[in-house]
């Protein structure tokens, strides 16, 4: 899909070049070769393609070429179930800003409404500052809502009732998994908030395309958010290994609650074994071979050997409650 974004009217598909004229904000999303040709005509310039989005090293994602800056950044989605990485791609020129991006974001749209309903017109410059303003908040919903996520895990872990053994080992390997995904996107979000912060500091340094006052002030403000972010993203990276470590931990007192029911098992299995060998022994000799009741004394010795070391554990809390 090819977009054309312009204050006061709502977003135009764009199928020819006439479409884009005089839009200050273009917008590809997840395009095909022909949008991708239509744009490159539109901006006389080269458009960048998933791939190269998607390349790691800070002299990919941040370049200047003919009179065009490039930018590019991995950015995240969170939907409701689930969460995902997908790259942004920025080119801004004298005039004209164009994304490229390959699904949705929700930030995207917040911009859209908002630059349908101004009336004022719009530069390129202030276009991609919106867009860094709508995205970082919107890394900062995410986070928030993690934080709370990770609180809830907490009190789960620390604060709820003791699970039976047999409800123990599910619901600790769902907190695992539960944990285990809220680390894997406070990750994402700080390559995320990482990708935005050298697109702030390279748009603020840059030459070629220079700021106003008020957009470089509007910059300074997005540079000080991602810095504070990056802050609550550190947090949140050691409170989610302090619940992994903590889960690890229940999963080990489990594992050797385990081992002590094994242990009690083989101990109460040893001594009436025992005793059946020394009185099935076949010596002329045994003191109770006629005795009347060496049957039921062997019977008690070994019911003894079993109930005695129950009696025991039981009283150590071995066995529970």
């Amino acid at each position: 899909m090819f977009l054309a974004h312009r204050p006061g009217a709502p977003a135009r598909t764009v199928t020819t070049a006439e479409d884009a004229a005089g839009a200050a904000w273009l917008d590809l999303l997840n395009p095909t070769e022909e949008e991708e040709a239509l744009a490159a005509e539109v901006t006389g310039l080269r458009v960048p393609t998933c791939a190269q989005l998607d390349e790691i090293e800070s002299s990919s994602r941040l370049f200047t070429e003919g009179n065009g800056v490039y930018l590019s950044t991995p950015l995240v989605r969170k939907t409701p179930d689930d969460f995902f990485v997908s790259p942004v791609g920025f080119v801004l020129m004298p005039g004209r800003l164009l994304t490229i991006r390959y699904t949705g974001f929700s930030a995207f749209d917040v911009v859209a409404r908002a630059v349908a309903g101004e009336a004022t017109p719009l530069v390129s410059n202030e276009a991609g500052i919106m867009l860094l303003e709508a995205i970082v908040d919107r890394l900062a919903d995410i986070l928030e809502h993690l934080g709370q996520a990770l609180d809830g895990m907490s009190k789960d872990v620390f604060q709820s009732e003791e699970p039976s053994q047999a409800q123990a080992g599910a619901l600790l390997r769902n907190m695992l998994r539960r944990v285990g995904r809220s680390g894997d996107l406070s990750s994402s979000v700080r390559d995320s908030l990482l990708g935005l912060e050298r697109i702030s500091i390279f748009l603020g340094e840059n030459k070629r395309h220079d700021l106003s006052d008020h957009l470089q002030a509007r910059l300074a403000t997005v540079g000080r958010d991602i810095r504070s972010l990056n802050d609550f993203v550190s947090q949140t990276a050691n409170k989610v290994q302090f619940l992994l470590d903590a889960t690890l931990g229940f999963i080990s007192i489990e594992q050797n609650n385990g081992m002590k029911i094994l242990t009690v098992v083989s101990f109460i299995g040893v001594a009436p074994t025992l005793v059946a060998g020394i009185y099935g022994m076949n010596f002329h000799d045994i003191p109770e071979l006629n005795w009347k009741y060496g049957y039921w004394y062997s019977l008690a010795l070994m019911a003894a050997t079993v109930v005695l070391p129950l009696i025991w554990f039981w009283r150590r809390g071995w066995l529970g409650k």
